[in-house]
């Protein structure tokens, strides 16, 4: 087939690629700045903007398509046995999307949850409909089809208010094992973040050679801060295990 291009042909084709790639860019600024103000959730707005990138795309491909003397229709009957090829080479794009949607519907996790799936374990912070981004606490970027949360099992370690904080600790033979248990359950009830509905407890793990292993077990209403809650919690405890052992 031969295309014969004018030079206003070529500006109209040059014209919708600038104006495409200057839209998706302004109307992302847009959404980003109206969801902060608005304080709508980051993954709504991520979930639109992908929705409205892609339409862009698709409008102005039909344009240049147009100029070029094509449609989509008369493509997509000309490849034939092509197309069907294609199409299976795209099963797998149809079912990151579908994934990705049943993701953003179920609420499964959001922008900034932290998720851990085959000993890869991040914060999300990019969710589209293909694939889900996240960073590890060492800075490495970690790029997941949407398909694989369909398949894998992950853990989404923000998907709730209240977390449990363990901490393990060795109690020596030599301490009375009752009054240290108290001691430690009296402690950590001590800590501002404990809540007060659910009792601390010491369990008891394992004999082992330097003295009996076992975890205090606190509760605290905030995901995001376990990690402090464990040191401050150690801290307690190390007074304790200190203060016996004197």
């Amino acid at each position: 087939m031969d295309i014969n291009l004018s030079l206003w042909d070529l500006i109209i084709i040059a014209v919708t690629l600038i104006a495409a790639f200057l839209i998706i860019k302004l109307v992302s600024h847009f959404l980003r700045k109206t969801g902060e103000r608005l304080e709508i959730d980051l993954t709504a707005i991520q979930i639109l903007q992908e929705i409205i990138k892609y339409t862009i795309y698709i409008l102005a491909l039909t344009i240049i398509l147009g100029k070029l003397g094509l449609n989509l229709t008369t493509i997509a009957v000309s490849f034939g046995i092509v197309g069907v090829t294609v199409g299976f080479a795209a099963r797998d794009i149809i079912s990151n999307f579908i994934s990705g949607l049943f993701i953003f519907i179920d609420k499964s996790f959001k922008v900034g949850d932290i998720i851990e799936m085959s000993n890869n374990k991040g914060k999300v912070i990019k969710l589209s409909f293909r694939t889900t981004t996240m960073i590890t606490p060492d800075e490495k970027i970690i790029t997941i089809p949407n398909s694989s949360f369909s398949k894998t099992p992950y853990i989404n370690h923000t998907g709730s208010e209240v977390r449990r904080v363990d901490l393990d600790i060795i109690i020596p033979y030599e301490l009375e094992l009752e009054k240290v248990i108290k001691s430690l359950e009296k402690a950590a009830k001590r800590c501002e973040w404990v809540l007060n509905d659910r009792k601390p407890r010491v369990l008891i793990k394992e004999l082992s050679d330097v003295g009996i292993k076992a975890t205090l077990t606190t509760w605290g209403d905030d995901p995001w801060k376990v990690a402090l809650y464990r040191s401050s919690l150690a801290k307690e405890a190390n007074k304790i295990l200190e203060y016996k052992n004197a």
